[in-house]
């Protein structure tokens, strides 16, 4: 009996203090977790209208030869492209990028535009340089103004070298490229040391004047100059791909690089542009504008290393495109190259007018 009640007592111990123990359980339960935060995504921007994606691809798939094309709506910030993310070589379309720098200065306060600068013989370098008559002739005096305008509009090399030096050189072309987080965008070291590179030569100021750049690259050996010529278009040293190209000439446009005067001198020069009047710009319609930069490559045989158009396409109710149409090699006839350009712009002109036909109407 004694054994059986010490069972039950040892029972109902066991049985009470289960049952405190639930009770202090329940009375000292930790907190629940606290739900986790919902996880916000950005937005996406809007995707690009069927028919210009349609038209793009259409446009890259039957061109002869390697081109990148990009599109990007600077109001509505949807874009698309044709093998938009490659490096292309960008040749004068990289002055672009060194007008900028400049006017970056100006808006920092480290460079005025309206400071002077003379240019002699050793400031000479090749191809394009319609300033080397005067240099030539006893030199010429211009404002860092004056250079950028003959750099974008004229496409001139010496200036653009010129103002490049006058701002910081290579080294702060590249600094501004970074800073302003422009994406998939190389600056090489000015034109001599680029064309010089391309062509498999080492710079030598004497190339600067007659015909002594192409008779020193004549006489190498045509192997050598094509070897030089493939490694430059397969990993150009100034290279960039049209869709960072497009979305830093929308950041452009929508003044987030620079401030709003040197935005708008900018733009205004750009629109001045000379070179390329059958590349982007043939594909205008009246009541519509371009502000634009070309680019034109080295040609070895039959080959050309760099086709260019880049720029912001205005429609007459102000919604505005930026474009770019890079060609990496090819040998169709410049016809052929001018007419993709132009059905670029006639594409995004038709896009426009689908979707906004009533801003024409009001």
């Amino acid at each position: 009996m004694t054994s059986l009640w010490s069972r039950v007592g040892l029972t109902l111990v066991v049985a009470g203090l289960a049952q405190v123990g639930a009770s202090a359980a329940s009375q000292y339960a930790p907190p629940p977790a606290p739900a986790p935060a919902p996880i916000i995504r950005p937005a996406l921007p809007p995707q690009a209208p069927a028919y210009l994606r349609n038209r793009i691809d259409a446009l890259g798939n039957q061109f002869n030869g390697r081109v990148g094309i990009a599109v990007k709506s600077v109001n509505e910030g949807w874009w698309t492209g044709w093998k938009a993310e490659e490096l292309y070589p960008q040749q004068s379309v990289s002055k672009l990028w060194v007008a900028m720098t400049a006017l970056d200065a100006v808006d920092k306060g480290r460079v005025n535009l309206n400071q002077r600068v003379t240019l002699t013989r050793s400031d000479l370098t090749l191809f394009h340089q319609p300033v080397a008559a005067k240099i030539l002739g006893g030199g010429a005096t211009m404002s860092l103004n004056e250079l950028m305008y003959q750099a974008i509009t004229k496409s001139d090399n010496t200036v653009n070298d010129k103002l490049m030096r006058s701002v910081g050189g290579p080294a702060a072309v590249r600094a501004m490229i970074a800073e302003k987080n422009l994406g998939a965008i190389r600056f090489y070291d000015g034109e001599r040391a680029l064309q010089s590179k391309i062509a498999g030569l080492m710079w030598s100021q004497s190339y600067s004047v007659g015909g002594a750049f192409y008779k020193a690259r004549g006489a190498l050996p045509f192997s050598l100059r094509k070897a030089a010529f493939d490694r430059y278009v397969a990993d150009p040293y100034d290279g960039a791909s049209p869709r960072a190209i497009v979305n830093a000439l929308a950041r452009l446009k929508r003044g987030e690089l620079l401030s709003p005067a040197s935005t708008a001198r900018l733009l205004s020069v750009m629109g001045n542009t000379k070179t390329g009047a059958n590349r982007l710009k043939g594909g205008l319609k009246p009541g519509w504008s371009l502000s634009h930069k070309t680019g034109t490559g080295q040609v070895l045989g039959a080959v050309q290393a760099g086709y260019n158009d880049i720029g912001i396409v205005t429609a007459p109710d102000g919604r505005s495109y930026a474009v770019a149409v890079m060609i990496k090699r090819t040998s169709t006839p410049l016809p052929t190259r001018m007419r993709l350009m132009n059905n670029v712009v006639r594409a995004v002109i038709a896009q426009h007018e689908m979707r906004h036909a009533a801003a024409y109407t009001l």
